[in-house]
């Protein structure tokens, strides 16, 4: 897997620990994210015991992201933020901080919040 990816995922561990609970069923997106990656059974495993810990904004490896990766890792931020049917104030709370982390412009971090947000919802009533 490309270390970006690992980068990226690292970064949505970070989310999913921002309401102060790694659920169920955000283990599960990442387990679908690192299936949709190709991690090797290693890498996999390697990312889910770092999962296990509690991570912040500060566990990001921001160098070894590329704008577009920033921008790729905001949306699956979004997205992540919405897989338990909601979004919790501390999610939203933490998008703001990981928008300002990542350097993403306003406009840059409203168009991708709004069109993943719409998506997440989207998929949301499917599963009604």
């Amino acid at each position: 897997m490309h270390e970006q990816n690992v980068a990226i995922l690292k970064g949505l561990v970070a989310v999913a620990w921002s309401d102060g609970d790694f659920a169920e069923s955000e283990q599960q997106a990442l387990d679908g994210l690192l299936a949709a990656f190709g991690a090797s059974d290693d890498e996999a495993k390697d990312l889910r015991d770092y999962a296990k810990v509690p991570r912040k904004l500060e566990d990001i490896p921001l160098k070894e992201l590329s704008a577009d990766d920033r921008r790729m890792l905001f949306s699956h931020a979004v997205l992540l933020t919405w897989v338990d049917g909601s979004q919790h104030v501390k999610e939203k709370e933490f998008l703001d901080e990981l928008a300002k982390h990542l350097r993403l412009t306003d406009a840059e971090r409203t168009t991708i919040e709004t069109s993943s947000s719409e998506r997440a919802k989207k998929y949301l009533k499917l599963l009604d």
